[in-house]
């Protein structure tokens, strides 16, 4: 297995510019995944794994982690150079490049009793990687982005989702072709905005399929959102407070819904 030892090394120079520049993920269509649980779970989703990178020393006791050393391109960093590339502290020791997949509209493939989850024009990646933790964990069937506003495949967005970006279905395109495609598919569109039609989110039933409709904490949803509604609904709160970090009220409305279609039984 080759060593690596400088930091001007042609490989580095690449999984620099794939760690820091949406622009170069985009045009490569590769990404990085930096530790063993989020690389075992995009092997799980099928990602094609383009090469890895080890610590100097370090080994996995993971033999799924093994085979993948076994069979991809494998290189050694000296642990200087790996410490300067490494974006996380303490144990983990593996970083891999991997490619991208199409997040197409036309191509999502969804139960007829589908629960998605929709987040128009999110922003801050740490928020995204959180959003798919708990649409995981609230067993979702998809989560569709519209108009996004940063790369899906930013390194901070894998890491707060430890993984669970990779292992949920995913549609990207703008507003409005996703509510068309939601009308075609015969979805309940249940918005969280501020109407006076609009009621608690806890006495909503969520009836499938049913897309769960979340804008950003500044801006809100666009208007075409409240045409397409079908119900609006309100997360009550204490009057000494006017809003929710965007993941916390998706995690509310996400895991009310999963409750009550028996997703977690």
């Amino acid at each position: 297995m080759k060593l690596i030892s400088s930091s001007k090394n042609p490989e580095i120079k690449q999984l620099r510019l794939l760690y820091d520049k949406s622009r170069e993920r985009k045009k490569q269509g590769l990404f990085v995944i930096e530790g063993e649980r989020e690389l075992q779970k995009a092997h799980l989703a099928n990602y094609h794994i383009d090469k890895i990178f080890l610590e100097e020393g370090s080994q996995s006791e993971h033999q799924e982690i093994k085979q993948l050393i076994d069979e991809k391109p494998c290189l050694k960093l000296e642990k200087s150079i790996f410490q300067q590339i490494s974006r996380r502290s303490g144990a983990e020791k593996i970083i891999a490049i991997a490619k991208s997949k199409k997040h197409q509209l036309e191509s999502l493939k969804l139960p007829e009793n589908a629960l998605v989850l929709v987040i128009e024009a999110p922003e801050k990646p740490g928020n995204i990687g959180a959003l798919y933790r708990t649409a995981k964990a609230a067993n979702l069937d998809a989560v569709i982005i519209a108009n996004p506003k940063t790369d899906f495949y930013n390194p901070n967005s894998i890491r707060s989702s430890l993984g669970g970006l990779f292992l949920i279905p995913t549609a990207i395109a703008p507003s409005n072709e996703v509510v068309d495609f939601l009308n075609q598919k015969d979805f309940a569109i249940a918005t969280t905005t501020l109407a006076t039609n609009a009621v608690s989110y806890n006495q909503y039933d969520y009836k499938t399929p049913c897309a769960l409709v979340m804008g950003t904490e500044s801006t809100g949803l666009e208007n075409s959102w409240s045409k397409a509604s079908h119900h609006n609904l309100i997360i009550p709160m204490h009057s000494s407070i006017d809003s929710l970090n965007l993941s916390v009220s998706a995690g509310i409305l996400m895991y009310e819904a999963a409750r009550k279609n028996k997703r977690l039984e």
